[in-house]
């Protein structure tokens, strides 16, 4: 099926490549249509080209999913009858494995007893493979968050042959400008990205939505009230980049706090928000200030808030195109942001093993001001900090265009 597909290649495939002939077991993991299903063609084409048996199953289809419920043996029975020869070794890639009764206890015996067998998986979110996956699987898998595509996976998407690090140009900077404008505007979804009518985006995205809160929410959250989880979702995509207050968000969608609680996990474990920490040296001081609510798709919160494709670009909107950057560049783990009780504020500080970064967000250089940041500096004893924004005037290295990003990493 996939050698007749045109297939981009995903920047996440030179890391899985590495464990492709490991014995670990490769788990794609990562909310709805952000291109999973096709990381893993990609990865078959790539090693049939190499001249390596591989074996692909998508659990989507009923058919499939009821044979491979049947266990292990059954299992092998059915790949032998499409020509693997016992001992021989080979590259299973299984699609929606969440979908299996017992997907750990499957993954656990053919890890441990076909070590010739390279199983290579996918699930649509964490959320339906930690209610499925058991600790029996630490140390025998390798999990890797595949997001909505990165602003230099949009250009190839694009079909834009543009070497972001030599564009130096006036005319060159300005296509950038127009070109990210379009993937804040839109979002990332690759479905959305290759659609050329902006009618056909919306009704994709509306579809994905839809699929999410009737398939995903109501079945595997196990929420009753849908109704009202719908408009949570609408409450929450208006304070995306917002700080967070459950109480008054608890009062406005007339949800209690334990089942609000409820929610914004399953909405995390989802790949669909994330709450993030402020950053302090202080454990306590992270939990008990408040957190602010980003989503991880900015077309999305432009779809759940306005009900479509807003034109003009949002601070807040652009704010949230940025954490999706932020998060495909250090993980969702290491982005935080600052604020004192005097409320001096900075965006996003990047806390990882390599650095402590700064980074304000504007949608023109002209609006930034630097005493948050030289606070944060002063306080933290650092020299290095970042502005990001699309227009104005850049002044000096510190002032960066969102393209350049991964330029500072």
């Amino acid at each position: 099926m996939s050698d007749t597909i045109n297939i981009y290649k995903r920047s996440v495939f030179e890391q899985i490549k590495k464990y492709l002939q490991d014995d670990f077991v490769v788990v794609l993991h990562g909310s709805r249509q952000v291109g999973k299903t096709y990381i893993l063609l990609y990865i078959e084409q790539y090693l049939k080209k190499q001249n390596k048996q591989v074996f692909y199953f998508d659990l989507e289809y009923p058919d499939l999913l009821i044979e491979i419920n049947k266990g292990v043996d059954n299992f092998i029975q059915m790949i032998k009858a499409k020509g693997y020869k016992e001992n021989e070794t080979i590259h299973v890639l299984i699609d929606e494995i969440q979908y299996l009764d017992n997907p750990s206890s499957f993954i656990k015996i053919v890890a441990d007893h076909y070590k010739n067998i390279h199983l290579l998986v996918s699930g649509s979110s964490s959320f339906d493979i930690k209610t499925k996956f058991k600790d029996s699987l630490v140390g025998r898998t390798v999990n890797f968050e595949i997001y909505n595509l990165s602003f230099k996976e949009f250009l190839t998407f694009k079909g834009k042959n543009i070497v972001i690090p030599e564009v130096k140009t006036g005319k060159d900077i300005l296509e950038l400008k127009n070109l990210y404008r379009e993937y804040v505007i839109y979002g990332g979804y690759p479905k959305i990205v290759l659609e050329q009518e902006e009618e056909k985006k919306k009704t994709i995205l509306l579809q994905i939505i839809d699929t999410y809160i009737r398939k995903d929410i109501k079945d595997l959250g196990h929420i009753e009230n849908i109704k009202k989880f719908n408009n949570l979702l609408y409450i929450l995509a208006s304070q995306s980049s917002n700080l967070l207050n459950m109480a008054s968000l608890s009062k406005e969608t007339n949800i209690s706090f334990p089942t609000l609680q409820k929610y914004l996990s399953i909405l995390e474990e989802t790949y669909v928000i994330k709450l993030v920490a402020p950053y302090s040296k202080s454990a306590s001081v992270e939990i008990s200030k408040n957190p602010k609510i980003f989503f991880f798709d900015s077309g999305l919160v432009s779809m759940l808030w306005f009900h479509t494709f807003q034109k003009t670009l949002l601070g807040s909107v652009f704010e949230t195109n940025i954490f999706g950057e932020l998060v495909r560049q250090y993980g969702r783990s290491s982005i935080y942001f600052w604020r004192t009780k005097h409320k001096q504020e900075i965006d996003f500080i990047v806390n990882d093993e390599k650095q402590l970064l700064p980074i304000e967000i504007k949608t023109s250089f002209n609006q930034f001001n630097q005493s948050a940041i030289k606070s944060f500096l002063k306080k933290y004893h650092l020299a290095k900090w970042r502005v990001i924004a699309l227009e104005g005037e850049k002044k000096d290295k510190h002032y960066i265009f969102p393209w350049q990003i991964k330029q500072f990493k």
